[in-house]
């Protein structure tokens, strides 16, 4: 079993589902299911970061969820939570990182919830990231899943900054 970062701990899924934000990283195959299996949302932030893709490594087929963005079918599949878009862009070996020698590592977020939206922007800044904000679910969401233009790429701001 793989260490956990730091502060970061397991639970149940009761327990995730009462914390203020939850991310979710499961297979996309199983998405449905877990989001059934979970206890009402209560106006928490869901964070998706799940990759459209049927199938295990080396087989993967895109999922089809019509005209909606992933982001978008997650959402109704969890009603009551307030889902944004996050960290599915960055190559996975990177992700957690916020900076390397290229400069500080950018990290875009979707959100059709204003608020949702500016806690998980305060929340990826305060990690070290340079957060850009690609608009609603629909738009952004697209942009940024897998099969989106900036999936799978790193991008970074040059600048100043401390490590």
């Amino acid at each position: 079993m793989r260490k956990l970062g730091p502060g970061a701990t397991a639970a149940t899924r009761e327990e995730a589902v009462a914390c203020e934000m939850v991310l979710l990283a499961v297979p996309w195959d199983t998405v449905p299911e877990t989001l059934a299996s979970l206890p009402a949302w209560k106006n928490q932030i869901l964070l998706d970061g799940v990759n459209p893709f049927h199938g295990k490594a080396g087989s993967f087929l895109p999922a089809n969820v019509g005209n909606l963005s992933t982001s978008q079918f997650v959402a109704g599949l969890a009603p009551g939570a307030r889902v944004s878009k996050r960290l599915t862009t960055c190559c996975p070996q990177h992700r957690g990182q916020s900076r390397d020698k290229r400069g500080k590592r950018v990290a875009f977020i979707s959100a059709d919830d204003a608020d949702a939206k500016k806690r998980v922007h305060t929340l990826l800044h305060q990690c070290g990231y340079s957060v850009v904000d690609l608009g609603s679910l629909r738009d952004g969401g697209l942009m940024q899943q897998a099969g989106g233009p900036l999936a799978g790429r790193d991008f970074f701001e040059r600048g100043e900054y401390s490590r």
